[in-house]
């Protein structure tokens, strides 16, 4: 059964509010001095970390509308979707801020490849979020949803960035991998379903 009204309006202020505090609490922990004696790393770290969630996050809405038949579900995702580009900025800034630099920064770029994996990820959500808007998506047409397929690739690589950094630490990562097979396997299933009856369809005819 589809959500009801004031349901569906609380699920993306909620979205939306979720966002907003996990803004202050990375905010509150730096000016707090709760982050620990590095305070750069910690935040650079958990801003990344709150931007590969939410991509999973976004990964999830279609599955959720396709169970609920609210389609409510797709602001969400767009919402979220932003959030994480949001987070990503932040995270390439602190990074730069905090760990790499400014100077030289092409050298140290090429001699450390969870770097190119992060960049290459980052440069992937840049058009999914110049083109967020209805309006780039009507202008686009059929080219937005090819287009949009790009979250494949920034997550997937997003995860590569972070389990290249974890060393001996795999078990977080291994988790978030399951968790985004799992997404992936849903989807894939999820867009073959009409494909598959079509070609039953086609036999019985």
């Amino acid at each position: 059964m589809a959500p009801k009204c004031g349901g569906a309006a609380r699920v993306p202020l909620a979205g939306g509010g979720a966002g907003i505090f996990a803004s202050y609490v990375v905010g509150w922990g730096y000016v707090s001095g709760a982050v620990g004696p590095d305070p750069g790393q910690i935040i650079t770290e958990a801003l990344g970390l709150a931007a590969f969630q939410l991509l999973l996050a976004t990964l999830a809405m279609t599955p959720l509308r396709r169970w609920t038949g609210w389609g409510g579900w797709l602001r969400v995702r767009r919402m979220l979707g932003l959030f994480a580009f949001f987070y990503a900025v932040l995270h390439v800034l602190a990074f730069l801020q905090f760990i790499l630099g400014w100077s030289d920064l092409w050298a140290t770029f090429t001699k450390r490849p969870y770097i190119i994996a992060g960049a290459v990820a980052f440069l992937c959500l840049v058009p999914l979020a110049v083109t967020s808007p209805v309006s780039a998506m009507r202008r686009l047409g059929p080219y937005w949803k090819r287009l949009h397929k790009l979250i494949y690739l920034a997550v997937g690589v997003a995860w590569v960035h972070f389990l290249w950094q974890a060393r001996s630490d795999l078990g977080e990562m291994v988790m978030y991998g399951l968790l985004l097979a799992i997404l992936l396997g849903v989807r894939a299933i999820g867009q073959a379903g009409p494909v598959w009856s079509l070609l039953k369809r086609a036999d019985i005819g």
